[in-house]
């Protein structure tokens, strides 16, 4: 079949386009099913809010220090270059004669932790289990005990649940493809990935069978390229035949943005989001998450970094988790020995300490329903039918506490660790002030209970929720106010809107530019400021004549060490090659390589058009000279995401790429505004 004909070419896309839009729903029954299930397998791990993440293994030995360098940790066989015939001389040396599970269970219990995540494999290969599939465990170690049987049956023993971490990544095994990028001695003959996908699989196997109901398989690695959905979708579906009742981490699947942690596409598989040393600055409402951070700078010991965060940092640390709807998993790097470092399990005691005052207020939470909490942090718990803010205080007011934005009427407030002693309150519009003691409870964090009756009634402006700012004929406009408690007056004349303007009923479809202003009006008066909205009615750029095209766009590859996107236009190519997508697994584009992409797309009807270009590293997308999308500079994976106005036909394309180290990943997604955004099909393109 021939694709040289523009005429074709447009068929073909507008073909692949009609069912990219129409998608068909499960059937509500089992949506429903299938939501009420995994909310029951998420319902201790929702109540948990607090984990401990255990990295150990024969990276512990080393300790950080290789030659002259003293940075390293659980990454050191990389970072440092280390050969695998002497890094394995680490096994001779791993004999945690202090290793005590039933020690760990009892600190970790103390603290405050609900459960535990261990490395049962991390990227060097070595496994602190009895495999079958390997002698590089820890029973080829002086030590010679299954230390993943100890840790089971010790923090089940203190009422904690159990989770594995595993690595997909394996710098050790024969057949695990990409090799390191400096192992210039190993070579890749022979290699045989799909191979080590069955070893992944039979290890994974051993892990959940032979140690009893495991909660948590928390997966790592997968950003490399030579793994894909399939292949998370594989695993994630062995994990849940293996144990129905296991939650699962998106890692196991590609996808994910970066440290973010998010995975944004519904179609990856994985139970919950994975943020790496940072909170979401605004929580993930509807996403089930979980930061796992580092008390220090690195995750497996490291001797000289003594650059721990403060017992207060990291009480706060989990408070600001918890408001925003999260879990915390917090790091310990155990020493050789198989004790914890003094400064770790000092931070354990005093977080032990404070949650013994104040679990209530983090454990079986919510995230904050406040829009601004400038002194600390807000949880809720509904209790039958009240509603409970758990008011973590940082900054102690003198003499009183105003909590803003709550258009419910308080019925009492105390301290947490004095329920007896009614603390005053006075009410106004949208705020109660609480007469709080002079002195704070607790130096790190105090909380003030506030009570009332029902949901919480929220006074926050207005969101206006619209497919694009930008619109050809016609935009229909919904107002939300977050709270069925409250109305929304709106106006589009450019006046203020009072409690006698419009009030929003329905959604607004408006056909020419128009700035929408709205408020909020609680029992007939306006509670909230003016919230302000523009879109605007734009024409769509003309698309060109591109004449007699082929399939696919022209790729120029080139060879450099950036930091952000070169211009390629004044480099020699060392390679060009035609490719039917813009999307990159390594390949081509490996370490220290760039790529321009020249073609045409071709577009069916007139319309607003979001792309978006998922990349590690730079990234940027122009279309008719129009920098579309811009996701430059050096980054893991991650998306970033743009909107053009663009008439049915052919309009040049240009997605310049680079990569400096590390995995090479590379995706333009394209979509009408509002809609589900999908890879960009090769029928879509020519050059």
């Amino acid at each position: 079949m021939s694709f040289g004909s523009r005429s074709h070419l447009s068929i073909v896309f507008a073909l692949g386009l009609l069912c990219l839009l129409v998608v068909c729903p499960p059937a509500p029954a089992q949506e429903k099913v299938s939501a009420t299930a995994k909310d029951a397998r998420l319902d201790w791990w929702r109540d948990a809010r607090f984990g401990l993440f255990i990295h150990w293994g024969l990276y512990s030995v080393p300790a950080g220090e290789w030659k002259d360098q003293t940075g390293h940790a659980e990454w050191i066989r990389t970072t440092a270059q280390i050969p695998l015939a002497t890094y394995d001389q680490f096994l001779e040396r791993f004999n945690p004669t202090e290793f005590d599970a039933s020690a760990w269970a009892r600190a970790a219990k103390a603290a405050g932790m609900r459960y535990i995540v261990i490395t049962t494999k991390h990227h060097d290969g070595f496994c602190l289990f009895d495999s079958k599939e390997t002698e590089f465990d820890v029973m080829a170690t002086p030590h010679g005990r299954d230390i993943l049987r100890e840790i089971a049956d010790a923090f089940r023993a203190e009422g904690l649940r159990v989770g594995w971490y595993h690595s997909i990544m394996d710098w050790h095994h024969p057949d695990y493809l990409p090799r390191r990028g400096w192992e210039k001695e190993r070579s890749t003959e022979g290699a045989d990935f799909e191979r080590y996908r069955r070893y992944l699989h039979s290890q994974v196997t051993e892990i959940l069978s032979n140690y009893g109901p495991i909660d948590v398989m928390w997966f790592d690695g997968e950003w490399e390229r030579t793994w894909n959905h399939e292949h998370g979708q594989e695993l994630y579906d062995l994990c849940r035949s293996l144990q129905p009742n296991v939650i699962v981490n998106n890692r196991v699947d590609v996808g994910r943005g970066g440290m973010a942690g998010l995975t944004e596409d519904a179609k990856y598989c994985g139970d919950f989001g994975t943020p790496e040393q940072e909170v979401p600055a605004n929580g993930l409402p509807g996403v089930d998450w979980e930061s796992c951070i580092t008390m220090n700078r690195h995750w497996g010991y490291n001797r000289v970094d003594q650059d721990y965060k403060s017992t207060e940092e990291l009480i706060r640390l989990l408070i600001d988790v918890a408001s925003k709807g999260g879990n915390l998993l917090l790091n310990v790097g155990p020493k050789a020995d198989g004790t914890f470092p003094a400064k770790s399990s000092e931070r354990l005691e005093g977080i032990g300490r404070w949650l013994g005052e104040y679990g209530e207020s983090i454990y079986g939470t919510e995230a904050s329903p406040l829009p601004e909490t400038p002194w600390g942090r807000c949880t809720m718990k509904r209790v039958e039918n009240r509603t409970r803010l758990y008011l973590h205080v940082f900054d102690w007011p003198s003499p009183g506490l105003v909590v803003r934005g709550l258009g419910n009427r308080s019925i009492r407030a105390f301290l947490l660790n004095d329920p007896d002693t009614a603390l005053k309150l006075g009410h106004g519009v949208g705020s109660v002030a609480i007469a709080m003691p002079k002195a704070a409870p607790h130096p790190n964090a105090s909380v003030v209970v506030l009570e009332f009756e029902g949901p919480p009634i929220v006074y926050d402006l207005p969101r206006f929720l619209v497919a694009s700012e930008v619109f050809l004929d016609e935009v229909t406009m919904e107002i939300d106010s977050g709270s069925s408690a409250l109305a929304v007056h709106y106006t589009v004349d450019g006046s203020e809107p009072t409690e006698l303007s419009p009030r929003y009923l329905r959604p607004l479809r408006l056909a020419e530019s128009t700035v929408v202003h709205a408020r909020s009006v609680h029992d007939g008066k306006p509670v909230t400021e003016v919230a302000r909205f523009e879109v605007k009615k734009v024409a769509p750029l003309p698309a060109h004549d591109a004449g007699v095209t082929s399939r696919g766009l022209e790729r120029r590859i080139y060879k450099g060490i950036w930091d952000r996107l070169p211009e390629f236009s004044n480099q020699e190519p060392g390679q060009t090659d035609v490719v039917g997508t813009v999307t990159l697994k390594g390949g081509a584009a490996a370490e220290h390589s760039g790529a321009r992409f020249i073609g045409w797309i071709t577009l069916p009807a007139d319309g607003i058009y979001d792309f978006a270009l998922d990349s590690d590293d730079g990234s940027r997308l122009w279309i008719d000279n129009n920098l579309v999308v811009d996701n430059d500079g050096l980054h893991a994976p991650t998306m970033a995401k743009g909107t053009l106005p663009l008439a049915a036909g052919a309009h040049r394309i240009q997605v310049d790429y680079f990569n400096k180290t590390g995995g090479a990943e590379l995706t333009l997604y394209a979509g009408v505004a509002g809609k589900k955004l999908e890879s960009v099909a090769a029928a879509w393109l020519s050059h």
